[in-house]
């Protein structure tokens, strides 16, 4: 058994703490989601560093808008904002098309939490193809980019919700299920481990390490716009309750992403979760903390990469 990867850091270090004396001058990262919250802080935290960052986003004008930030506080350091949205495979087919060159760093962040019953045009669930196969698809489409860099780092951000359930095999579109938002969040967040676990494996002799994290409870950010008040939510999310998960601000949530994404600390480390900066312990019973069995199961990691390709390849057949 190897030892738990551990740095000196922790739940209340910042972004900007990490990545402090690190230059990443020359390396060419890709963040998901950074039009807002720890996309946008973990954007400008790699740029701030000296990293070519393009902001991947749904909404073009907001992601302008954090690029221009992001460059008037750094002094300059060029930053690209290209349109991409993780449920539109046409968009993600276009996205990675448009890349050119190697790719050092790609930063899966972009997710929804605890949606409404909607169904992409494909007919899947709109989590599972958010979270999960749309950035399947896009790393995946970009892994001749991260091979070419020969040391790349893709960062998949989970969370603490994957304690709550596995992956519904029989079942990812809550076809015969009742749909349940909090079982289907569930589900994206333990296919964000699998992916990572999986991708680490297949993909180690081209020099691209794969880590999934849990950023830590922050509530100042878009993702917890479908909640409301919450109802029938796992404890970590109920108001006045942490039960061990760590509760942070935009710019610690965004540390753990940034120390996998920069950090020398944990160069050549892959197929592990993180959370506070840490390599995760094994999940206890009545702790939100950990990482479960269920997501760290190589033959579950096969068996979802399987069933993903499976999936997009029906809806390449079908279109």
């Amino acid at each position: 058994m190897t030892a738990r990867v551990t740095t000196p850091f922790g739940a209340r270090t910042t972004a900007a703490e990490v990545v402090a004396g690190v230059d990443l001058t020359g390396r060419r990262v890709i963040v998901t989601g950074a039009s807002s919250g720890i996309g946008a802080e973990t954007a400008r935290a790699l740029a701030a560093a000296g990293a070519e960052v393009t902001l991947a986003v749904r909404d073009v004008a907001a992601g302008e808008k954090v690029a221009a930030g992001i460059t008037a506080a750094t002094g300059g350091v060029r930053v690209r904002v290209a349109p991409l949205d993780l449920a539109d495979r046409a968009s993600i087919a276009a996205f990675t098309a448009a890349w050119d060159g190697p790719l050092h760093v790609l930063v899966a962040n972009a997710g929804v939490m605890a949606s409404p019953e909607t169904r992409t045009a494909e007919g899947w669930e709109l989590q599972f193809a958010t979270n999960h196969l749309g950035h399947f698809a896009l790393t995946t489409g970009l892994h001749d980019a991260l091979a070419a860099a020969g040391d790349a780092r893709v960062v998949v951000v989970s969370s603490v919700g994957h304690l709550n359930g596995e992956v519904l095999f029989e079942d990812v579109n809550f076809e015969h299920h009742p749909y349940d938002p909090w079982a289907a969040y569930s589900q994206s967040k333990t296919a964000n481990i699998l992916f990572a676990v999986e991708a680490a494996r297949r993909w180690a002799a081209d020099g691209i390490a794969v880590n999934a994290l849990n950023p830590g409870r922050i509530a100042s950010t878009n993702l917890g716009r479908h909640i409301g008040e919450p109802t029938n939510a796992p404890a970590s999310y109920e108001p006045g309750r942490s039960n061990g998960v760590s509760v942070k601000d935009i710019e610690q949530g965004a540390a753990t992403s940034v120390l996998l994404a920069a950090s020398p600390l944990v160069e050549g480390v892959t197929g592990k979760y993180f959370e506070d900066c840490q390599e995760a312990e094994p999940h206890r019973p009545g702790v939100r903390r950990g990482v479960a069995d269920h997501a760290l199961d190589p033959s579950k990691a096969a068996r979802l990469w399987r069933l993903s390709l499976e999936l997009l390849a029906a809806a390449e057949q079908r279109s």
